[in-house]
């Protein structure tokens, strides 16, 4: 019994199960008959969707291609009228190449008859004058010659009259306001030193035991000590000026403090260095600023310092500079120059000679070379370069710098000349002007600044005496070395007498 109500009751749950699943597969279809209905509601939106997009972008499409035809047919009409223009042209540059062709034809029929009737009065010409058009041709050439070159002597000394007319007082002027504004004294150096001793006993000191003191000096600064008889006193010889001070301030150094021995030498030659490294910046920077010059590189104020133990012929090197800057700005306000880069050319354009004792090369070169490595500006660089002629100037500031450093230079007591270079320099001028024919004697005068040279009156007219003048110039421009300028003076004298009875 219990068996048969369990059995009923499992019958009756898999009846419910039954119906529960039958309600469920119809609510199952239920939603898939909807879903379907809704996809083919949603097919149809999205195919009504598409038409019309399509309908859209096909009127867009057509749009687009109804302007693209409008833009194309608006070239083709602009092409039609260029390409009626440039018919247009043509023709007319056709109708032009016909008229010149016929013009030119013209001209050459012209040329033949004009040829021909040339020919025939030239032949005519020859005839009545009994001379070919050859001859005729070179005669009028030599008196062409002879007038040019009349006019042409004339014309020089024309021009030589106003210039000296009109240069002379105005550059007199210049130059002379220029030298007294900017004399600077100008010390006169030699190859040696003098050192004052306390006593007499001081030179055993320097010397030293075997002479150790001594040799310990001289290697360490390079300069030869001359001890000799001469009453308290030793010679510093060196022909590096900037060594012979050095040895002369540690020298002075160690017999002040009274202890000389090799260390303490070495020591005070190391102080000496350093005293003077000091002091060449402060005399590079004092020229600069004294010139009022901006913006120097310290390497190039140390190197000016240099030429203050520099001298040439005499003169001290950094007073020369400075002068020559002066003197070249003095001009350069004078007439309208940079007065900037004149003083500025000036003070750097002898800057080579601190450096020629230790590289090689020439002054100028070297100092062309230590300019651009320290930013100068290359209108300075050819100042520089241009001072002594190894280029040409072509500039008004180079050639004023020219100018400044040949009267720094040549100006009385500016420089020791020995007198054997003085003797050379007055023969060499004696024989340049001698060496040409028809010459009587050639003096030079004015201490060599002047040559004068007398001439055979009947080998010279006043045209050859002029360029004798100028050729004579030029062999001592292009042979010689000399500071400032020298005059030539042709004189050529005819005298005429006659006795009255």
């Amino acid at each position: 019994m219990f068996l048969y109500k369990k059995a009923k009751t499992q019958e009756n749950r898999l009846e419910d199960y039954a119906g529960q699943l039958q309600k469920v597969n119809e609510e199952t279809e239920k939603r898939v008959q909807e879903a379907e209905e809704k996809l083919k509601i949603q097919k149809k939106e999205a195919l009504l969707s598409a038409k019309e997009s399509m309908q859209n972008e096909r009127q867009e499409f057509e749009q687009e291609v109804k302007q693209r035809r409008q833009e194309l047919s608006r070239f083709e009409n602009r092409l039609l009228e260029k390409e009626e223009k440039m018919e247009a042209k043509i023709q007319s540059v056709t109708e032009r190449e016909n008229e010149l062709a016929k013009k030119l034809d013209e001209l050459y029929e012209k040329e033949d008859y004009l040829a021909d009737l040339i020919l025939k009065q030239t032949q005519e010409l020859e005839r009545i004058s009994g001379i070919s058009s050859e001859e005729a041709k070179r005669i009028l050439l030599e008196q062409m010659e002879k007038e040019l070159k009349l006019e042409a002597a004339q014309l020089i000394r024309d021009n030589e009259n106003y210039i000296k007319e009109t240069s002379n007082a105005k550059a007199r002027e210049i130059l002379s306001s220029t030298m007294q504004r900017c004399a600077i004294d100008q010390v006169v150096e030699s190859t040696v030193s003098v050192v004052n001793l306390p006593n007499d006993e001081m030179k055993g000191r320097i010397i030293g035991r075997e002479g150790r003191n001594i040799r310990a000096l001289e290697t360490l600064t390079g300069v030869d000590l001359i001890i000799d008889d001469t009453p308290e006193a030793v010679v510093l010889s060196s022909f590096d000026p900037i060594r012979r001070e050095v040895a002369r301030v540690a020298l002075e150094k160690l017999i002040s403090d009274g202890r000389i021995h090799p260390v303490r030498i070495e020591d005070m030659v190391n102080k000496a260095q350093e005293e003077i490294e000091e002091l060449m910046y402060k005399e590079g920077e004092a020229a600069y600023l004294s010139l009022g010059i901006m913006n120097l590189h310290n390497e190039i104020i140390k190197t000016l310092g240099r030429l203050y133990y520099r001298t040439s012929y005499g003169q001290n090197v950094l007073k020369h500079s400075m002068e020559v800057g002066n003197i070249a700005a003095s001009i350069a306000l004078e007439i309208g120059a940079d007065v900037e880069l004149a003083k500025r050319a000036g003070l750097l354009h002898d800057i080579g000679k601190a450096l020629d004792q230790d590289q090689e090369g020439t002054h100028v070169q070297l100092g062309v070379d230590f300019a651009r490595k320290f930013g100068e500006s290359e209108a300075v660089i050819h100042c520089i370069e241009a001072h002594h002629d190894n280029i040409t100037a072509n500039t008004v500031e180079a050639e004023l710098i020219k100018i400044a450093d040949a009267l720094s230079a040549g100006r009385p007591g500016a420089r020791r000349d020995t007198l054997e270079i003085y003797i050379k320099r007055i023969k060499k001028l004696e024989e340049i002007a001698t060496s040409y024919e028809g010459i009587k004697r050639s003096f030079a005068v004015q201490a060599g600044r002047e040559v004068r040279v007398m001439v055979q009156p009947q080998s010279f007219d006043d045209v050859a005496a002029s360029k004798l003048a100028r050729d004579i110039a030029k062999r001592i421009e292009s042979e010689m070395d000399y500071p400032g300028q020298i005059r030539v003076t042709v004189v050529r004298e005819v005298r005429t007498t006659e006795i009255a009875k």
